[in-house]
């Protein structure tokens, strides 16, 4: 490492306070003032600082945890730790390779750099040296074309992210750089913009920034760009809700413009107010005052998805340069993961309120404490309002209840209900014209005349249908028998469990085989909501593992065992829906499943392995990973919802796993799923075993039979579905707009891309202005993605409503692109 002062490495450089020290020291006096900014900073610096003194952490023994796992995921893309470069004007005057060497150093520390507007070296050049995310601070000037073009350039270079400050439309006066008369230094400019008089941001700011800006900027942004809106300088839960109904990507808790008004807030303190605001619909990230790891796991656990580290890096910059800048990263994340250690915080992602202690009285901010106090206070107690009733607060209840891929399927409903002459290709519900209610009544009398058949008395019959039934299900051979002939599945009964539908299999299988944080849960994204909905019940984090536009890779599967196994994590299973995938309707081939069972073996783990569509797709389809599964690697998940009679609710899990316990005795897998179930739903209706059984009857056990109608059906609909689209989007259309969709073979489901945010704003304005409902992929993606693209079910609309659904569709898509 190499300073401005010593040619060698520093020594005796141990906190970030000792950077600062050093910066000092080896800076011109004038250039010093102006990086630590005016009194107004000074103070606002002071009430952040003392914000994370308050905060205290609470140590956890005997946790286990061992190395802690400091890496995020924000915006998909994954940090090495929940910290990023703050943006800072001028690099270049803590050291001539200013914003170069900062980018060099955030890419080996794997973290995020946010440039500044005024950065001292040019875009291209910093993203030449970078190798991690790019994001580029945005001040909106009158000149909205200068503004376009820093915008173009940034985005040209490779950067991921705007950062749109919002809280300073003038930077104020800067007492200390009027008393020192300061100017920028020979050579030293904003090496991005143009023009004359570039004294200082300020002076430049002055003249040049917008001060009537409105949340309109914001749509403005993404009308000229790809690139993902975050909003900084949010300080209160209105403005985070103003933000998000502005369509903002991301939010950053920032008082950067309160600076000139005394008795600011610390970001600290109205964190936790903005987070619940926001209540995880978007990252929110913190600046301001971070100087220790502490600081950053007290961030976390008050709401924040990451912080942004600002000055010390420029303390870092004049002291050592690139290395210096790198020393300062490694400190700050190393002591992130010693608080985190002794706090029994296993990753990131676990941090909560529980992290924090509440204030003492000699510590306690009051009359009014508001943000991290407050979230420090003992929970009120429930209330009773007038004749309302009893009251309860929604933060009391467990997190799943404000998680967003619960709200997915409530909010998609609310929009059919509410635009009922849209046409809606959302529901991935089979198609009605199939079901006569007169049928219920046959498929119950072919089940009872088996019972009778096979020698059951008349009491024996009416508990079967009246009583609870035993709980792995009584129609277990039935279905086994039904698995032989159809899939060539070939297991015993005792190795089925008959379920309320798919969902509840999953349920029971992630319930019993991840059996704390140590256990990972693989799942292929986009995937379907059931699983990572089940798994966000039971407090069991989804490792995505991202599908490209071939579909599943086994190699990609592969690196993320190996990256959990070096988290320290044990890969238990990997959740896949090898056929007509919901949501993106793709296929595994048959040597990727041959692949995927030999990986499954050499890695040890389970696949699970989800099969709704196959029985109501046309064609032959290839053999099911349990057919091919010669090492018992595969549990099937299976559902009759799609295939005989949704409303039946009847689903079933083969779990043929040997289970061995501490005194050597073995059961099946089943078993414990069996226990498992009956703390749940005790058992599966009987009524409804005994009408699917009537029909698994009525078919000689193949479901095939059944639904050779309903496979030429979907398959005809899919075919319409396709042929509308080539027609509403002639080729030259499609590469005009960036319009491509994918062909899938069966099921219900194909994916769309489109050239704009497929966000809630703008299926709203489907449903509103083009009556047409679909659902946003993004909905399908554990952690982010699928921002551009939409899920289309052709399943549940006849030909007429899809060809008209489609020219309704082509009219928004070209609407919104334009």
């Amino acid at each position: 490492m190499t300073g401005v002062d010593d040619p060698g490495a520093p020594r005796g450089l141990y906190t970030l306070a000792d950077y600062a020290t050093r910066a000092c020291a080896a800076l011109p006096r004038a250039t010093w003032d102006f990086l630590e900014g005016g009194a107004g900073e000074e103070r606002t610096l002071a009430a952040n600082t003392d914000a994370f003194d308050r905060a205290r952490l609470l140590p956890r023994v005997l946790s286990g945890v061992g190395r802690p796992d400091t890496a995020t995921r924000i915006l998909g893309r994954t940090w090495a730790a929940p910290l990023a470069v703050a943006p800072l004007a001028y690099h270049t005057l803590a050291h001539p390779s200013g914003e170069v060497a900062t980018a060099r150093a955030a890419g080996r520390a794997g973290l995020p750099f946010v440039v500044s507007t005024f950065a001292g070296r040019t875009f291209e050049d910093i993203a030449e040296a970078a190798d991690a995310p790019l994001w580029l601070q945005v001040y909106c000037f009158r000149d909205r074309a200068l503004t376009r073009e820093l915008v173009a350039r940034a985005e040209r270079s490779g950067f991921e992210a705007l950062v749109l400050t919002v809280d300073a439309p003038r930077l104020g006066r800067r007492l200390r750089d009027l008393r020192n008369g300061f100017r920028l230094p020979e050579g030293v400019t904003p090496a991005n913009l143009t023009g004359d008089g570039f004294a200082s941001p300020a002076d430049h700011a002055r003249a040049a920034f917008d001060d009537t800006l409105d949340w309109s900027v914001v749509d403005w942004l993404r009308s000229i760009s790809s690139l993902p809106v975050l909003v900084k300088g949010v300080l209160t839960a209105a403005d985070a809700h103003r933000a998000l109904a502005a369509g903002a990507d991301a939010i950053v808790v920032s008082n950067h413009g309160g600076r000139q008004l005394d008795g600011v807030p610390a970001t600290l303190d109205v964190l936790p107010e903005v987070a619940a605001a926001v209540a995880g619909d978007c990252p929110i990230l913190l600046d301001g005052g971070v100087r220790r790891g502490h600081d950053v796991l007290s961030a976390l656990a008050l709401g924040a998805d990451a912080v942004l580290l600002g000055r010390p890096v420029l303390h870092g910059l004049a002291v050592g340069q690139e290395d210096g800048v790198g020393q300062v990263l490694d400190m700050v994340i190393e002591e992130l993961a010693e608080a985190m250690t002794f706090t029994g915080t296993a990753t990131a992602g676990e941090a909560g309120p529980h992290l924090v202690a509440a204030p003492t009285d000699s510590h306690r901010p009051a009359p009014h404490p508001t943000g991290a106090a407050r979230a420090a206070l003992p929970p009120p107690a429930p209330v009773r309002s007038g004749s309302d009733g009893f009251a309860l607060s929604k933060e009391e209840l467990h997190g799943s209840v404000r998680d967003p891929v619960l709200d997915t399927m409530t909010f998609l409903n609310e929009i059919t209900h509410r635009y009922p002459d849209a046409i809606s290709f959302a529901p991935g519900r089979p198609y009605d014209g199939f079901f006569e209610a007169e049928h219920v009544f046959e498929y119950l009398r072919r089940y009872l005349d088996h019972l009778e058949a096979g020698g059951a008395s008349p009491e024996q019959i009416r508990s079967a249908l009246f009583q609870y039934g035993p709980t792995s299900g009584q129609i277990r051979e039935l279905i086994a028998d039904s698995l032989r002939k159809d899939e060539g599945i070939d297991v015993t009964p005792e190795s089925v469990v008959v379920t309320v539908g798919c969902q509840e299999a999953m349920l029971l299988v992630v319930r019993a085989l991840v059996s704390g944080p140590e256990d990972a849960l693989l799942v292929s994204s986009p995937c379907y909501v059931g699983i990572t909905g089940a798994a966000r019940l039971l407090d069991v984090e989804v490792t995505p593992v991202e599908e490209g536009r071939g579909g599943f890779d086994c190699a990609v599967l592969e690196a993320a065992l190996l990256a959990e196994r070096a988290r320290g994590r044990r890969p238990r299973a990997f959740y896949a829906i090898p056929d007509h995938s919901n949501p993106s309707g793709a296929t595994m081939p048959l040597s990727t499943r041959r692949e995927l069972l030999a990986l499954a073996d050499r890695h040890d783990m389970l696949i699970l392995e989800d099969t709704p569509y196959r029985m109501v797709s046309p064609g032959t389809q290839l053999p099911t990973l349990k057919a091919l599964d010669r090492r018992r690697r595969v549990v099937h998940l299976g559902s009759y919802s799609k295939t005989l009679f949704p409303g039946a609710r009847v689903g079933f899990v083969v779990a043929d796993q040997t289970v061995v316990d501490a005194q050597g005795r073995t059961g099946l897998l089943a078993d414990e799923l069996t226990k498992i179930k009956s703390m749940v739903t005790v058992n599966t209706s009987p009524v409804s075993q005994a009408v699917v059984a009537g029909m698994l009857l009525a078919a000689d056990g193949r479901t095939s039979r059944l639904n050779t109608r309903t496979a030429a059906h979907y398959g005809e609909a899919m075919r319409v579905t396709l042929q509308e689209l080539d027609r509403s989007f002639p080729e030259s259309d499609r590469t005009a707009l960036g319009v491509r969709w994918n062909e899938p073979s069966g099921g219900f489901f194909l994916a769309v891309d489109v050239p704009f945010r497929a966000d809630d704003s703008a299926l709203i304005r489907s449903a509103e202005e083009f009556g047409v409902i679909w659902t946003p992929m993004s909905y399908f993606y554990p952690r982010s993605g699928g921002d551009f693209s939409l899920r289309l079910s052709v399943s549940y609309l006849t030909h007429q409503e899809i060809s008209d659904g489609v020219e309704r569709l082509a009219r928004f898509i070209k609407a919104q692109a334009g």
